[in-house]
């Protein structure tokens, strides 16, 4: 009895062990296989995530990529397109460095039609500006325009003028002193910030065109030459205006008169911005007297560039009635057969052939000649 009762619990433990063996078992391939499922699972969220990350920046790439062509692109337009105001805050300085800047590749990467700027020098308003607006109608992708007055002045072009909006910061200017230089300089340079800008004409309030728009416009586009007044003066009012203190720049031999009205390539208008040798040497020693602005620029060009110039100027003047400044004419001097004279003037060369257009404008218009002109305008002057 007490032997059976034994193998009974020998074979109930038995029983318990075996059973312990199989239930870790179990237990253990459970474990496996939830593992395994685990790890799968990782592996296939993990997957899962890194495709739709992927495909989500490749559905931002373009965005963030655009943004930087597009910038490059308003970079160069930035350099190539004039400022939208001509009124600005730059100091001279500021300005006349910044204009001066000149790409050293000939070859324009951009479309690039030339410009002439017409550069009006004024006390204040433009009498005759509905000449010019005849003048240039219908080619405003051919010009551009800048009014240098008064400090102060007001004017009252409508929107639809073409003169609306083209004054640039000035100064006084005062007539044969170095601030007219100053003033004419000031100019140039904030109509060298257009890269567009191809000829730059000064002229004053009282000047008139003389020929259509294209012809002016063919004309200074092919001349070879700069159309600056240069020439030696032997006399009193010539070498006589010399001061010997600026023998170490300008010698006498190379002193210089001529009329300020000019019409200069970009070339010879980044040359008169930027010159820094000349300048305190005129601005010191030609005063009074002297009167500066019929001294400067001719002198300077012709001892830097004088194979670049014309040594005539494309703006008739009349000195016929003597004094120290040039006829002005009035209403009654207004005919056909006045403006037929000066029309007909010969005594020139162009790109070093005779020429039978030897002016482009005209001065001094007083305001009163506004009517007359604009009757002649279309039979005698080329525009309606």
């Amino acid at each position: 009895m007490q032997d059976r009762v034994l193998t009974s619990e020998d074979g109930k433990d038995s029983s318990q062990r075996t059973q312990s063996r199989v239930f870790p078992s179990r237990i253990l391939k459970f474990l496996t296989l939830f593992v395994v499922l685990g790890v799968g699972f990782c592996v296939l969220a993990t997957y899962i995530t890194w495709y739709f990350n992927l495909r989500a920046i490749g559905f931002h790439a373009l965005p963030v990529i655009k943004p930087c062509v597009v910038e490059e692109q308003s970079e160069l337009r930035r350099w190539i397109k004039p400022p939208p105001s001509l009124m600005h805050n730059m100091s001279d300085e500021e300005l006349f460095w910044r204009a001066c800047f000149a790409p050293q590749v000939q070859k324009y990467p951009f479309k690039r039609v030339p410009k002439v700027a017409f550069m009006f020098l004024t006390r204040g308003p433009l009498p005759l500006s509905p000449l010019w607006e005849k003048f240039f109608k219908g080619h405003e992708e051919l010009y551009s325009i800048y009014i240098h007055s008064l400090p102060g002045y007001q004017p009252n072009f409508l929107p639809s003028s073409v003169f609306y909006k083209r004054q640039i910061p000035s100064k006084v200017a005062e007539w044969g002193k170095m601030s007219m230089c100053d003033a004419e300089r000031r100019l140039l340079a904030n109509a060298l910030l257009d890269l567009s800008n191809e000829w730059f004409a000064l002229l004053s309030e009282s000047c008139i065109p003389l020929y259509n728009f294209n012809i002016t416009y063919q004309y200074l586009m092919r001349s070879r030459y700069s159309f600056v007044g240069s020439f030696d003066d032997p006399g009193p009012h010539g070498r006589g205006r010399y001061n010997p203190r600026m023998t170490r720049e300008v010698n006498i031999t190379q002193w210089r008169k001529g009329a300020q009205w000019f019409a200069v390539n970009r070339k010879l208008a980044i040359d008169i911005v930027s010159d820094a040798k000349y300048y305190p040497k005129f601005r010191d020693f030609c005063r009074s007297s002297c009167y500066v602005d019929e001294h400067y620029f001719p002198t300077m060009l012709t001892i830097e560039s004088p194979h670049l110039m014309a040594n005539r100027t494309v703006t008739w003047v009349d000195w016929s009635r003597g004094g120290a400044h040039p006829a002005t004419f009035g209403r009654a001097d207004v005919t056909e057969a006045f403006l037929k004279k000066i029309l007909k003037r010969k005594s020139c060369f162009y790109n070093d052939q005779p020429s039978s257009v030897c002016f482009l404008f005209a001065r001094k218009f007083s305001p009163n000649t506004l009517e007359p002109l604009l009757q002649f305008a279309p039979s005698l002057l080329g525009f309606k």
